[in-house]
This record gives C-alpha cells, sequence and structure tokens, in this order.
C-alpha cells in the first residue's frame, strides 16, 4: 500500500496537492486515509469536506508507561479504532485523521502527534494508502514525522525562499530512517522554464509540475476544493499525473485495486 508525505515551505499549496492527490487515489479503488499534522490545517478544504479544526478529543491520550513514550493512546484504542471512530467521511471515499490543531495549551499538541506517531505504526500496512500532510517548513520533518511514508513529495514554489526550504527537506535523503523516495513536486509553475529552473536549482528532476490556475486559486480563496470547482482544471491533471507516478512506482496498475 502506498505511504506519501507531503511538505514543503508553508504557502507552497502542498495541503491543496495532498488533498486532490488523495482524492484522485481513492477514486481508483481502494481505501485511502488522509492524516494532518498541520497545526494550521488546509487539507480538509482540498479533500472536499467542511471541516475547519476537527481534531481527535484530546482524552484519547493518556500518559505512558514508565520508561516508555510521554503519551499514548488510551487502552481502550487502538489505530483502527481511531480511524473507525474519529475520521470524518469525505468525497470519493477517503477518510480524514487532523491530529495538529493548537487550540488550548501546547501539550495538547503534544498528545496529538504522540498518537499521529502511535497511529501510523501500527495501522495495518494492507489497510489503507496514506496520505500525509506535514506542517510547512522543515521542523517536523526532520523531527522524523514523515518516518512512516515511503515516499516523501517535496512541494516548492519557483520562489528563492520556497527552494531554499526545499533544499534542507531534500537532506532527509541522509536520515538514518531517510524514505525509500524523494520526489521534487514544482507548484505554481506558469510555464516550463519554472519547473527547469528549479529542478536546476535543487539538482533533481520534477516528478510533476503543477501549473499555476487561476480556477483553483479562486476556489482555494472560497476554501473550496479544486476537484469540486476545476475538476477539469490544470491543477487536477497534473496531479492525477502525479497519482500515476506514484501508482507507479509501487508496481501498481492504473486500477489499483488489482
Amino acid at each position: 500500500m502506498i505511504r506519501v508525505a507531503f511538505v514543503g515551505k508553508g504557502g507552497a499549496g502542498k495541503s491543496t496537492i495532498a488533498g486532490t492527490f488523495a482524492r484522485l487515489l481513492a477514486r481508483r479503488g481502494q481505501p485511502v486515509l488522509a492524516l494532518d499534522s498541520d497545526p494550521m490545517p488546509g487539507l480538509p478544504y482540498s479533500l472536499g469536506v467542511g471541516v475547519d479544526d476537527h481534531p481527535i478529543p484530546h482524552d484519547v491520550v493518556v500518559a505512558g508507561p514508565e520508561g516508555g513514550p510521554r503519551w499514548v493512546l488510551r487502552p481502550d484504542l487502538d489505530a483502527a479504532a481511531m480511524v473507525d471512530r474519529y475520521a470524518a467521511a469525505c468525497p470519493d471515499g477517503v477518510r480524514y485523521l487532523q491530529f495538529g490543531n493548537l487550540w488550548g495549551h501546547v501539550t495538547r499538541l503534544q498528545q496529538a502527534q504522540h498518537a499521529w506517531s502511535q497511529v501510523v505504526e501500527e495501522l495495518d500496512r494492507d489497510s489503507w494508502h496514506l496520505v500525509g500532510d506535514l506542517p510547512g517548513g522543515t521542523r517536523q520533518a526532520m523531527f522524523g514525522w514523515a518516518r512512516y511514508a515511503d515516499t516523501v513529495c517535496v512541494v516548492v514554489e519557483p520562489t528563492v525562499k520556497s527552494m531554499h526550504t526545499a533544499t534542507r527537506l531534500l537532506s532527509l535523503s541522509g536520515a538514518r530512517w531517510a524514505p525509500l523516495r524523494l520526489l521534487l513536486v514544482v507548484n505554481k509553475a506558469r510555464d516550463g522554464s519554472d519547473a527547469a529552473r528549479v529542478s536546476e536549482r535543487l539538482g533533481l528532476e520534477a516528478a510533476a509540475a503543477v501549473p499555476h490556475d487561476i480556477d483553483a486559486g479562486r476556489a482555494d480563496r472560497r476554501g473550496a476544493a479544486p476537484l469540486d470547482s476545476a475538476p477539469g482544471g490544470p491543477l487536477a491533471g497534473a496531479v492525477d499525473g502525479l497519482v500515476d507516478h506514484v501508482v507507479s512506482l509501487y508496481g501498481l496498475g492504473r486500477g489499483v485495486a488489482q
């Protein structure tokens, strides 16, 4: 099963691409679980659900055993039960869990992210394709929140600041828990030269170049999903091509249910 994480500088569009990716993957016949650890979540909008801040309840996490993790899921819960009880239902059959809410004391965030770690470690690998959206920047990615993923997609705009962040994120290839593959996704490209310039700067060929999509941008400002507002637009088409590419890396055909 596919396990992919989307990372990048804040504002690069990773949540929009991650949500669109999750829905297009789900349309190919197998269950997709979208996991959100971003304290400023944008993923539910691109998934097309009326969920703003809808994190897991804080009481699902309790203090861990002496000598073990600081926080763990309470004894009556495991990863499968978390999905059954708390994952929101989204269009195209995607399920969605948010772990990154910042309301309340920062301890709540720490608890939620320990729950994230336990869920991705315990979830049956044969049950779900996992699509994760990490917070913008490098901190959580460098601290290992993407370690569950076989594939990490680094989303980058053709700007100096975004490319600088991407340079740091690509160093994940040297981590002890490095993913099997790092993919470069150039977003908001206005022409072919943007993707070429980013690829040259980062020394990596782009797995996908997502064009600047005026209709998808307008939809984003309204909090609407690209697949609902611009289903035949360039963003949707480019992300569908990215799904094709990732599916092929796992040796799966277009109909992944096979």
